[in-house]
């Protein structure tokens, strides 16, 4: 990705943190007081792509608007600072630059103020813009127009910018924020998270199934070459095209916990935009895609990621080691699982049937905890399954302890290893938990 080179157009922000501590209420309102210790300021919207592409050591080209205010001033300058960018940062007259304030204490964000205008920009400054990144785009292998509907890409500009792409032989990625994605018409790949697919297509998106055939018919209606969905913490779907018809590949982003969902898309949209600069196979690039997503979901505040977390993730083993745990460190993931609103299954053991068992209780929990017998030796390879979050081992001779100890909203039984596999039915209902029965493989392929 180091040789890719990236021309990338688009809104512009300038994300501000506001960190602190809150010891007291206020006398003059119910409302926290924040002693505030440090400012941190960075590039966001399309420049926090840029900053994920210069993280991955890529050169970067950058188009965008600013107002005549301090922000933009601000911001003109952190982006200038990167190594490896050339910013084109034009400037409107009273126009406000879009400033996001956050204001956080001890990890937890209690509050974001906005500053933005977005109206489109001036024509004659739409014109310029255009015309300069036509220049720029013949010196770089992939054009990125990042809209966060902030009125730089506003009306016929994406076309435009789509055409001088296409005359000059390269290659159009496109993160769009909702909206006509007609406006998008002819790009290379298009990046939608899952709620801009549904407004986009009008199609339901709530399985993997119904977020493909959105997709597909999302690539079909505007000439998309390929749609990759952005699915947060369940990583990416990548529908591409061919003349024997569609393929499909939905690609985990192998997250150890979500911390801040903030700026993953960035990153995403970054890795996809290096990955092409450097010719990279699509399939390759939408798992590099969905690792990167993970890595920026376990992180605070709006990250980047660098070479050495994408090698670290691709080490062999490294997800099952990450996904075994103590019974002590299982109950603390469990909790923090529970404080983020997440529904938490408990499944026994594993054996051939495994993967049937995972994809099966993973339809009814959003985490899924499996629990093994300490001399049992399938732990590497249920941790290598994507549906697998946690694997813990229960001690006695059966989990009820654990069971007990991590109280899980839904206790998965597999019908054809019982009675090994019941016990705790009478606690789990007692806590108002759930008891789902897995089926037969042969029965579910039969139906």
């Amino acid at each position: 990705m180091k040789r890719g080179t990236v021309l990338v157009v688009g809104d512009a922000m300038l994300d501000r943190y506001v960190y602190g501590r809150v010891e007291r209420v206020s006398p003059e309102a119910p409302v926290p007081v924040l002693t505030v210790d440090r400012e941190v300021a960075l590039p966001g919207g399309a420049g926090n792509v840029v900053r994920n592409l210069t993280a991955l050591g890529a050169a970067v080209a950058f188009v965008s608007v600013v107002g005549d205010d301090q922000a933009g001033s601000d911001l003109t300058g952190l982006i200038g600072g990167q190594p490896g960018v050339e910013p084109w940062l034009l400037v409107q007259g009273g126009r406000a630059t879009t400033t996001k304030t956050r204001f956080v204490a001890t990890g937890q964000h209690l509050l974001r103020a906005d500053q933005e205008v977005v109206a489109p920009i001036h024509q004659r400054l739409a014109d310029r813009l255009v015309r300069i990144a036509g220049d720029a785009v013949a010196a770089t292998a992939v054009m990125v127009l990042s809209d966060y509907r902030k009125g730089v890409l506003a009306g016929d500009t994406p076309a435009r910018l789509i055409a001088a792409a296409r005359a000059a032989g390269r290659r159009v990625l496109v993160d769009p924020k909702g909206g006509n994605h007609a406006r998008y018409a002819g790009a290379d790949l298009i990046m939608p998270d899952v709620p801009e697919l549904a407004e986009a297509t009008g199609l339901p998106t709530g399985t993997e199934a119904e977020i493909a055939a959105a997709a597909a018919a999302l690539r079909r209606a505007h000439g998309f070459g390929a749609v990759m969905v952005v699915r947060g913490e369940q990583g990416v779907t990548l529908v591409t095209g061919a003349a024997e018809g569609e393929t499909v590949q939905h690609l985990p982003s192998d997250i150890a916990e979500l911390v801040d969902p903030a700026g993953a898309a960035d990153a995403v949209v970054a890795v996809a935009a290096a990955g092409l600069a450097a010719g990279l196979p699509l399939p390759v690039i939408a798992r590099l895609a969905a690792l990167a997503a993970g890595i920026v979901l376990g992180k605070t505040g709006i990250a980047v990621v660098r070479e050495d977390e994408f090698l670290e993730m691709l080490t062999p083993g490294r997800i099952a080691s990450r996904k075994l745990a103590t019974r002590s460190e299982a109950a603390e993931r469990v909790e923090r699982w529970r404080r983020a609103g997440c529904r938490v299954g408990f499944l026994v053991g594993g054996g051939e049937d495994a993967p049937h068992l995972v994809a099966q209780a993973r339809d009814w929990c959003d985490r899924l905890v499996v629990a093994l017998a300490d001399a049992d030796p399938s732990a590497a390879p249920l941790a290598e399954l994507p549906g697998v979050d946690l694997i813990a081992r229960f001690g006695g001779e059966t989990p009820l302890e654990l069971l007990r100890l991590l109280r899980p909203d839904v206790l998965v039984q597999d019908p054809a290893r019982l009675p090994f596999s019941m016990p705790g039915i009478d606690l789990v209902q007692e806590w108002g938990g759930t008891v789902r029965n897995t089926a037969p493989a042969e029965a579910i392929e039969a139906a």
